[in-house]
């Protein structure tokens, strides 16, 4: 099968066998310069035999290997592959492959895109949530104290490279962790797209290429008209400044995935968008039983919650000290900037505690 491209000025994407596409054309362009592959522990194991044995240009990279989870995306490993990359000599004109998912795109992202003052890479997502969000756009960045993302770049990968092959490495949990992602995109700009996906049950019908590229359309045709996040761009942010919050408290006791984390957040900022009269209840309730049905329920206590909401004071998108976040006027439709009260953050958290209960 033919693969499919996105090209514009500032995403360059390929979606298809990386057997079969562009990748090989691209790597001729580095023959006469180093080559460096970023993994993890999981694709270290998973895919980096079956990337270097398809192309012999890859035989003499060198292999940076970071730990594996969010718990290691630090500054700490990043000092380690910078001091490799001294030790190696290289040089501005090298190439960085970051191959894995959402937590080796950020961080390989941010290692090439600061050190001397940027190398080139690119990005071969092997999760689905790598494939339709962490790797499409350009953010690259590492956690500090506990926040998510609090370091980072907006530096645009020179092409990514989308081969769902790699996606049969996967639990099923994993799979449904990038579903959550494809449902906001769904969300935020395309509603056509959420009546396709939203009954969707199974992981083999989320890993069709002709979904994966939908899902990513939504992304790159918001990037494309703003790269930087100075405005249309904060839409993609929907359910994560609740999400993140909630990824942040329970990473240190029973941690769950970012995409568990962003589908409890599409819930409690649609419940706030429902309780402000800017989406309907029918729409609400849509987006409620579509979530619940593939993602289970969190409690929190009082206490929980006054923790959770303490740490969305430590999110980017706030402006002068007030929490700010997306809301839905629709199916389709988000906008930006809205000021959440910590009254209607605790009620749409006790709300998923009410749902736990169902």
């Amino acid at each position: 099968m033919k693969s499919m491209k996105i090209e514009g000025k500032y995403c360059q994407v390929e979606i298809g066998s990386i057997l079969n596409g562009g990748f090989q054309s691209f790597l001729k362009a580095f023959e006469n310069q180093q080559i460096l592959i970023i993994v993890d522990e999981n694709t270290h194991d998973c895919c980096l035999e079956y990337l270097i044995t398809s192309f012999p240009e890859l035989e003499r990279a060198e292999i940076m290997l970071l730990p594996n989870g969010e718990e290691n995306k630090v500054m700490e490993v990043c000092f380690q592959v910078w001091q490799a990359f001294t030790e190696y000599k290289v040089e501005r004109k090298d190439l960085v492959i970051n191959l894995g998912g959402g937590v080796v795109t950020d961080m390989g992202g941010f290692i090439a895109s600061v050190y001397k003052r940027g190398l080139t890479f690119i990005h071969i997502p092997t999760t689905l949530l790598g494939m339709v969000d962490a790797a499409i756009g350009g953010k690259n960045g590492i956690d500090l104290n506990g926040f998510k993302n609090q370091l980072g770049t907006i530096t645009q990968p020179a092409r990514v490279f989308v081969d769902a092959g790699f996606l049969s490495t996967l639990p099923p949990e994993e799979i449904f962790s990038g579903y959550a992602e494809m449902l906001k995109h769904a969300l935020i700009g395309d509603a056509k797209l959420w009546e396709e996906i939203r009954h969707i049950q199974s992981e083999e019908a989320l890993i069709q290429e002709a979904v994966i590229l939908q899902s990513i359309r939504v992304k790159t045709n918001i990037i494309e008209q703003d790269p930087f996040e100075g405005g249309l761009r904060k839409k993609l942010n929907f359910g994560h400044t609740v999400g993140h919050a909630l990824e942040s408290y329970f990473f240190q006791s029973t941690p769950i995935s970012h995409g568990h984390a962003v589908a409890l957040g599409m819930i409690a900022e649609s419940f706030v968008s429902m309780k402000r009269g800017i989406l309907s209840k029918e729409a609400y309730k849509d987006i409620e039983s579509t979530i619940i049905r593939s993602f289970p329920m969190i409690e929190l206590n009082a206490d929980d919650v006054s923790i959770v909401i303490s740490l969305m004071y430590q999110d980017k998108k706030n402006i002068a000290g007030q929490i700010r976040s997306c809301l839905l006027e629709g199916i389709g439709t988000c906008s930006f900037d809205h000021h959440l009260t910590e009254e209607e953050i605790g009620e749409s958290l006790f709300h998923l505690s009410l749902l736990a209960n169902l």
